[in-house]
């Protein structure tokens, strides 16, 4: 009763019950913010695949290294979404969201003047450090950026996460061909520079356009969350996702230079392949599991699989016997962008269902520790996909590498199903048991 008279507060009372047929003035600024901060922070992160791996290599680190490097970005990002899911009430959703933009634009910029360390272990170790300052403000803001956009949009959670992602895919799209075509013409420092004051701008933007929400925090925790099997599925769900999206950050643009020969600037182009069929899906894929939630863990599970699928040609596999082909690869991309969002979209609001079933109160507070899992989890994946990539295809090769992502797409998509299946036939027979006991008694009449 509490937590729940706390978002009646004057701050919450223009985030009504029922969705109003045109949005309020507080929605249209949240979905300005949220936009800009999605896009700003996703071409800062995408900017280093076409060109850092290969740059790190000339400075001393190995395939493994550098699969650390991008790891442990991973790493503070899932301590840091736990620990701002957590004490979003306490710290501020605002306040959160834009000092999380200011340290990672900072980490920007910085990370752009590593090019001036010595080769070995300094550069190594300064790349370790910046990454993971980066980490913890991007996880700030974007555990911030998921709990408000769920709060002010109660009702439409998924076609507004949908929405925004077009605003990811752009800027997942623009990254690498930018980051690339920087590189390749003015050197290693200048697209590090050049985003990290975009997103330094972003900062008083935000302060002004966004709204605050006051809120009171809960008792529940990430523990009580997770008691729920549907909840520990998706994560591992998640986590698939989320490796197979670090393990091509990690070493795609080295397979794509090797085996085709192609300059940074054409591997940034062909990660245009995996982004923009994800920035097209998303907001489609979200409005329809708004409109019929039934389907949220079809779309999740047949997403999967489909991602599964395209791993296992991507290399392609080695037991399929296919040689590598350009065209394939490309493919297989576009394939595995449209899936991610058919996977992943219908994943959120799935588990603020399962929160609200678990008797976790609706509020700010339980958005945001839902907010921080996600985060949690997909930074898990993060770590693992680089790191394990790196090490498969430093031992084997990346067709191998590809091989084991689609195999653990494949696991936990079936996984899902399975128990989807499962608790369906249950309920089903609890129904019918029910259905049985109520008759009895004029049966027996």
């Amino acid at each position: 009763m509490d937590a729940h008279a706390g978002s009646q507060q004057t701050a919450e009372n223009s985030f009504p019950a029922e969705q109003p047929t045109r949005m309020t003035k507080t929605q249209t600024l949240t979905l300005i913010s949220m936009a800009s901060v999605n896009f700003s922070s996703m071409i800062c992160y995408s900017i280093l695949g076409p060109f850092f791996p290969n740059e790190a290599i000339k400075k001393g680190a190995s395939q493994t290294v550098v699969g650390l490097i991008f790891g442990c970005y991973a790493v503070c990002n899932l301590i840091g979404s736990m620990v701002m899911g957590k004490y979003i009430v306490q710290i501020g959703a605002k306040f959160m969201l834009i000092a999380g933009l200011f340290v990672s634009s900072v980490c920007t910029i910085v990370f752009g003047l590593l090019d001036r360390a010595p080769a070995g272990a300094p550069f190594i170790s300064l790349c370790f450090i910046v990454r993971s300052i980066d980490a913890v403000g991007f996880a700030a803001a974007m555990t911030s950026t998921f709990a408000m956009t769920a709060k002010i949009f109660p009702n439409n959670v998924a076609t507004v996460l949908g929405s925004l992602e077009i605003f990811t895919g752009l800027g997942l799209i623009l990254g690498p061909p930018v980051g690339g075509w920087f590189y390749h013409s003015f050197g290693y420092e200048v697209p590090f520079l050049l985003l990290g004051c975009l997103l330094l701008i972003m900062v008083p933007f935000n302060i002004y356009v966004l709204p605050s929400i006051e809120a009171e925090p809960s008792k529940d925790s990430f523990f009580q969350l997770l008691l729920h099997g549907k909840v520990i599925l998706i994560c591992f769900v998640i986590v698939t996702l989320s490796a197979g999206l670090g393990f091509l950050d990690a070493t795609l643009s080295l397979f794509a230079m090797k085996m085709f020969n192609l300059s940074s600037g054409y591997v940034g182009l062909i990660m245009i392949g995996l982004s923009l069929p994800y920035c097209l899906a998303s907001p489609l894929i979200g409005y329809f599991t708004d409109k019929y939630p039934v389907t949220r863990i079809g779309f999740t599970v047949l997403g999967g699989v489909i991602t599964a699928v395209c791993f296992f040609l991507l290399g392609p596999a080695p037991f399929f016997h296919i040689p590598s082909k350009l065209w394939l690869m490309v493919l297989m991309l576009g394939l595995i962008g449209f899936s991610l969002g058919m996977t992943a979209i219908p994943t959120f609001p799935e588990i603020i269902k399962c929160a609200h079933e678990q008797g976790f109160e609706e509020g700010l507070s339980t958005l945001g520790m839902v907010s921080g899992l996600f985060g949690a989890f997909w930074s898990t994946g993060m770590f693992y996909g680089p790191v394990v990539g790196g090490l498969i295809t430093q031992q084997l090769n990346f067709e191998w590498a590809a091989t084991v992502q689609g195999a653990m797409g494949l696991l936990a998509a079936l996984l899902l199903l399975g128990y989807s299946l499962w608790k369906r036939s249950r309920q089903r027979v609890q129904e019918d048991h029910q259905q049985a006991d109520e008759n009895t008694p004029f049966l027996n009449g």
